[in-house]
């Protein structure tokens, strides 16, 4: 029993550094794992960057030969009437009750140019109905 007492330390100090040994071992091949996961976990990431690269150096190549054929392809939209029907018929409403051609274009929005050019005309028109009436 004296015996026991004096191999206590040395077994449970033996016993420790099996324990140890054991705990050392296996955090090891844990770590050694965990760097394996992470080494894949990097590989699928850089093979995920890379055809997304390539998927978006298509999706720019798509989109210039998009723009050159758009650009080739699509004629330019017709120019828009400046003068629609309602300030025409505003235009000559206001002529006939006697503005004068600064206020009626300051009054519609409209170019001075534009309203002047829309009198001259009706000019005419009136002038070319009154003379083929008359004949």
């Amino acid at each position: 029993m004296n015996l026991i007492l004096q191999l206590a330390p040395l077994i449970i100090l033996t016993a420790g550094i099996i324990v140890c040994a054991y705990i050392f071992v296996t955090l090891k091949k844990e770590i050694h794992a965990l760097s394996q996961r992470i080494q894949e976990q990097h590989r699928e990431i850089q093979n995920l960057e890379q055809r997304t690269l390539a998927q978006l150096d298509d999706v720019r190549t798509g989109l210039q030969e998009i723009d050159e054929r758009a650009g080739v392809l699509v004629p330019p939209p017709a120019p828009r009437s400046g003068l629609n029907l309602n300030k025409r018929s505003q235009v000559l409403r206001m002529s006939r009750h006697g503005e004068n051609e600064s206020n009626i274009a300051a009054a519609l929005s409209l170019p001075r140019k534009e309203v002047e050019l829309l009198l001259k005309v009706q000019k005419i028109v009136l002038i070319n109905s009154a003379a083929s009436a008359t004949s």
